[in-house]
């Protein structure tokens, strides 16, 4: 075992998550407290007209798109669904292709002025894009959450785009995680230093 692994885990965490960048469709770069309130905003004003979250991810993403769908209708009162049913990913990956299973229900649930948050941890899965651009075409603000390669498709394609640039799974991970509750806490003014 390395000499002081936990420290130097931690302190990955903490440096993925003050080198995270925050851009907009543009590329304009937003510092971390003006995208967060951006991304607050974006959030209220689909909130504002009764239009519906949704959440996308595969493996430990769609494990926080379901966690954060749920949070986000039972503790923060919106309108949040995540399509990770068994039945719907089976039937749509075996029917259609796995590259359609959240891009096919978008299409059936989406509407103009909804919010899509798109997980991606290498920012190139083919099924998470196409949601992206399915998102697009609804006209639905899509947000989205990379890791990786600076280079990752994902960074280009949404409204508001959260990267960190790590280079491993889990640190990546951790930190979408990390983020995505800053960006519900903030939305429910819930402060742990008071």
């Amino acid at each position: 075992m390395n000499d002081m692994y936990y420290n130097k885990y931690a302190k990955a965490i903490a440096d993925a998550l003050s080198q995270t960048v925050i851009t907009d469709a543009t590329g304009k770069e937003f510092s971390h407290d003006d995208g967060l309130a951006k991304w607050c905003d974006i959030t209220n004003e689909s909130n504002e007209t009764g239009r519906m979250i949704y959440f996308i991810g595969n493996g430990a993403s769609a494990t926080m798109a379901s966690h954060m769908a749920l949070d986000f209708t039972k503790n923060g009162g919106f309108k949040s669904l995540a399509f990770n049913d068994s039945a719907y990913l089976t039937a749509i990956g075996n029917d259609l292709s796995y590259e359609n299973v959240f891009s096919f229900p978008l299409e059936k649930f989406g509407k103009a002025g909804d919010l899509l948050i798109a997980i991606s941890s290498s920012g190139n899965s083919p099924n998470i894009l196409n949601g992206i651009s399915s998102g697009q075409e609804l006209k639905m603000k899509v947000v989205t959450l990379s890791g990786m390669n600076p280079d990752n498709q994902s960074r280009q394609k949404g409204d508001l785009n959260v990267y960190v640039p790590a280079k491993t799974y889990g640190i990546v991970e951790c930190t979408h995680q990390v983020l995505l509750h800053c960006w519900l806490d903030c939305l429910m003014n819930l402060k742990e230093w008071e």
